[in-house]
């Protein structure tokens, strides 16, 4: 197993357009049922202009990226993200890793990485933090 190195980028995950429906399912799957997730009409009248994804879903695209990175070598210890703006039906995201740190960690590699996601318009739409535990080092 080699060790993810400080500076290192991780691949980046791409995904389809977020569809109505990818907020249907969201919705039942944690459910967050709020309807301005939902319910066009709802979300208007909430001054959102249409529907918005869940915050959570857009968390769920950069763990989806971190664990494609670690795969079965590590586990991820703690993720900690900000929303720093709305993601809406046809949006694309990017979701960006880096390594910035790699240390000893009682015995087991601690590997830190800062995350984001942006949009087909280069808005950053998340922003944040993890720290993966790699297997003890023999």
């Amino acid at each position: 197993m080699a060790l993810p190195e400080r500076g290192q980028e991780l691949p980046v995950l791409r995904t389809e357009p977020v569809e109505r429906i990818d907020l249907v399912r969201y919705a039942g799957a944690s459910g967050d049922y709020n309807p301005i997730h939902t319910v066009e009409s709802f979300a208007r009248e909430a001054g959102l202009g249409d529907v918005i994804a869940h915050g959570m879903l857009s968390m769920a695209y950069v763990g989806r990226m971190l664990t494609d990175f670690m795969g079965d070598e590590a586990e991820l210890e703690e993720f900690t993200v900000r929303f720093r703006a709305m993601v809406r039906p046809g949006d694309v995201l990017e979701c960006h890793g880096q390594v910035t740190d790699v240390a000893a960690g009682q015995g087991a590699p601690v590997v830190k990485v800062q995350v984001r996601a942006v949009n087909q318009s280069g808005e950053t739409v998340v922003k944040g933090s993890a720290q993966l535990r790699y297997a003890p080092i023999d």
